[in-house]
């Protein structure tokens, strides 16, 4: 005859065995293909039903700054995307450009802020690609738009890729690269301007589409005037052993107990995004040019800030001809850093082939506030060599060049 459980033991094994049903349930779930793509890029979170990205001037943008408009894949997804304006080359011409039709444009290249960008032969853009969830314009993104804008020269174009607020589709990992690809191709060969005037700007999943896009330019030899990655992870699967949503629950770290067990989970993931293994290739493929930032905030409770260190290790290691190992990679990384208190510190690791690479650890931020943070805008003006800009890092000579 079973003995009945007491109230307080049976409240006890509730207590543990509903968040472990909860879990595993979650487990299951997310190694299907349809929720995993779900619960990875959650694209369908969004706040597009109560504020309109139409109406730019919500978000603090002067009338006319920002033009919504389109742009088309080669296998036919519409992208929605942003131009936004460099605030002092708007209020040169401000009457001109406030006078726009506001709302979604049809055809961009018909608008005065098109012009702006192709009738100006220097003129500078930054391509910035988000992280997962929400849209082009949801929660810190207009800010990390207006840190760029408001007082540079610097151009923003930015997407939502397929699948993400007004754009079609569905994401998956080469769909991105090609979403990303698209927009390249249309600044370099529609609005004219050059790849070397061109900064690619990613934030957390943003860095993995960055990563595979600029590989694969490379690969074509088009280099472009800087990288800058921010909260990047070295690939998906073994990121998501450390990765907390929300920085409260964690996918897939109770795992760690059983190893086995994790690296059977991790099989079960479909887009990879080896971002380690393609900056390596990026590195390899560089033959003119590469200005390489990869910047993380030490309180970033998403993405752990290890994750950076694993992309520079693959970068900079890519530099010395079969590699170095452990010990002696670290010994040189320590000579090329400023550390600067409350674990910050900056390397910078300079290469043949005019390649900087250059690993920043902020103390503050966190994963989202930190694309508004100093730390990104210097990145960027630094890629475009403004002012003739010398790279900090102990090192920085000619002798770190001769590994």
């Amino acid at each position: 005859m079973a003995v009945p459980l007491s109230p307080i033991l049976r409240t006890a094994v509730w207590a543990v065995a509903a968040p472990l049903g909860l879990y595993f349930t979650f487990l299951a779930l997310g190694a299907t293909p349809f929720f995993q793509r779900h619960f990875l890029y959650a694209h369908k979170i969004n706040t597009l039903w109560w504020r309109d990205v139409n109406e730019p001037e919500r978000f603090g943008f002067a009338r006319g700054q920002v033009t919504p408009f389109s742009l088309k894949t080669p296998d036919g997804v519409d992208l929605y995307a942003w131009h936004v304006m460099p605030l002092p080359a708007y209020l040169k011409q401000e009457e001109r450009f406030s006078a726009q039709k506001p709302g979604f444009c049809e055809d961009f290249t018909q608008t005065e802020s098109f012009r702006a960008i192709k009738e100006d032969p220097d003129a500078r853009v930054v391509l910035s690609f988000h992280g997962n969830a929400g849209d082009i314009a949801q929660n810190h993104r207009p800010d990390s738009y207006h840190v760029i804008t408001d007082t540079s020269s610097y151009h923003v174009l930015a997407i939502d890729y397929r699948g993400f607020g007004h754009s079609t589709g569905v994401p998956s990992e080469d769909g991105l690269i090609q979403d990303a690809a698209t927009l390249i191709d249309w600044v370099i060969n529609v609005a004219g301007v050059p790849s070397d005037r061109i900064v690619l700007l990613g934030q957390s999943l943003g860095t993995a589409v960055t990563s595979g896009v600029a590989e694969l330019y490379a690969s074509q030899g088009i280099e472009f005037g800087g990288i800058v990655l921010v909260a990047g992870f070295s690939n998906l699967p073994k990121m998501l052993s450390g990765y907390k949503i929300g920085g409260m629950f964690p996918v897939l770290g109770p795992l760690k107990v059983w190893p086995g067990f994790l690296e059977y989970m991790e099989g079960f993931i479909y887009d990879k995004w080896p971002s380690a293994d393609r900056l390596e290739s990026l590195v390899k493929l560089t033959k003119r040019r590469l200005r390489l930032t990869l910047i993380s905030a030490e309180d970033d409770s998403d993405i752990p800030c290890e994750e950076s260190s694993k992309l520079f290790r693959a970068a900079a290691n890519a530099t010395v001809e079969g590699g170095l190992n452990d010990h002696s990679f670290e010994s040189w990384k320590e000579v090329r850093t400023i550390h600067k208190g409350k674990n910050a510190f900056v390397t910078t690791w300079h290469a043949d082939h005019n390649i900087i690479i250059r690993q920043e650890r902020f103390p503050y931020g966190g994963h989202n506030d930190i694309m508004g943070y100093a730390p990104v805008i210097l990145a960027i003006m630094r890629s475009f060599d403004f002012g003739g800009t010398v790279y900090d890092g102990a090192g920085s000579d000619t002798s770190s060049r001769t590994l």
